[in-house]
């Protein structure tokens, strides 16, 4: 569960920074607010968090390639999770910043497509405060420094109610993705902030840039 919390200081909304968690565990605090959100018994809810070293396959299941078996990622103390996000394969780890926002779409009058989208700016303007430019790209949800993703999105909404989310190379070690094929696209490069700034951030700070663009997006 959340090992800090930060609630907004807005009714509807609240933000709770779950520091560095097993994704097993956030995934199961994900379905317990998803069911208490159906039932109309929390607010729209942003889980912010770190993850240890993971591996998750999405329900695309063609897209989930691995480079590795599994075997040999065990030996790497690399945990392996099914998901039932969109999307395929992706992997998290320390260092990287990972946000689930659990969100009725009907209360905030968005469709999906502009859900999906609006995450999109959201992760855009927070990288261009850390002084990374970043664009969309057709047809592939997520963000991108050229040809080299920054940013995965991938999403599961149900009864209007949505989970999973978007995870954002921060500064964590990029080696991780040398194990699968991201998102299944072959010959993917992936980026994160200090590889193309050089610069490390503290990753409370950028929770709190995070926090303020989910309340200006988002209330």
């Amino acid at each position: 569960m959340p090992t800090a919390t930060q609630k907004s200081e807005f009714s509807d909304l609240q933000i709770l920074d779950c520091g560095l968690a097993d994704y097993s565990q956030i995934l199961q605090l994900q379905y317990k607010l998803r069911d208490q959100k159906y039932a109309g018994k929390t607010t729209n809810t942003f889980l912010i968090v770190e993850h240890p070293a993971v591996i998750t396959f999405g329900a695309r299941q063609s897209a989930n390639k691995l480079k590795l078996n599994i075997e040999e990622l065990a030996q790497k103390n690399i945990d392996i999770i099914q998901s039932r996000r969109g999307g395929g394969v992706t992997a998290h780890n320390e260092g990287q910043l990972v946000l689930y926002p659990i969100l009725n779409l009907q209360e905030l009058k968005l469709g999906i497509s502009e859900y999906v989208r609006k995450l999109e700016e959201v992760g855009m303007e927070l990288l261009a405060e850390l002084g990374v430019c970043s664009q969309r790209k057709k047809g592939y949800p997520g963000l991108w420094v050229s040809t080299k993703k920054i940013a995965s999105i991938g999403v599961r909404i149900s009864k209007f109610v949505t989970c999973h989310g978007m995870a954002i190379n921060i500064q964590n070690d990029l080696g991780i993705f040398d194990f699968i094929t991201p998102c299944g696209l072959d010959n993917i490069k992936m980026t994160s902030v200090i590889k193309e700034t050089g610069e490390q951030n503290s990753m409370s700070k950028v929770k709190e840039k995070l926090s303020q663009l989910l309340k200006k997006h988002f209330i």
